[in-house]
């Protein structure tokens, strides 16, 4: 009976996080692509090519993303949602699978040095 209890525990543990969120599924190239595009509109302006303007040293590159923790997904999906000391929040203007697609997106971007990625429209 315990070892019962506990695969359902267990089994609605896992489905809250999945839907929370928490646990989340590899990065397709649409969503990447996607992700691209929403960073062409959103987010070049002040990050052109993983670039800074507002802050030099706080760049998408992969040494700023892990020098201030944000080299995962769940943090610079948190700092796009939300927005930080001069990073706007985009949780009005994008929705979450928006967000998403472009945290992977920088992520892709940061560990390949932020070589252009070739967009159609």
């Amino acid at each position: 009976m315990k070892k019962q209890s506990f695969s359902i525990i267990k089994l609605i543990l896992i489905t809250c996080l999945i839907f929370t969120g928490m646990v989340t599924q590899p990065a397709t190239a649409a969503d990447i692509t996607n992700g691209a595009k929403i960073f062409d509109i959103h987010c070049a302006g002040c990050h052109e090519n993983g670039g800074n303007i507002v802050r030099r040293g706080k760049t998408l590159k992969k040494k700023a993303l892990k020098k201030y923790g944000m080299d995962s997904l769940e943090a610079i999906t948190s700092i796009v949602t939300n927005g930080k000391s001069n990073m706007s929040a985009y949780k009005d203007r994008l929705t979450t699978e928006q967000i998403q697609d472009v945290a992977n997106y920088v992520l892709e971007q940061a560990e390949k040095d932020w070589r252009k990625l070739v967009i159609s429209h």
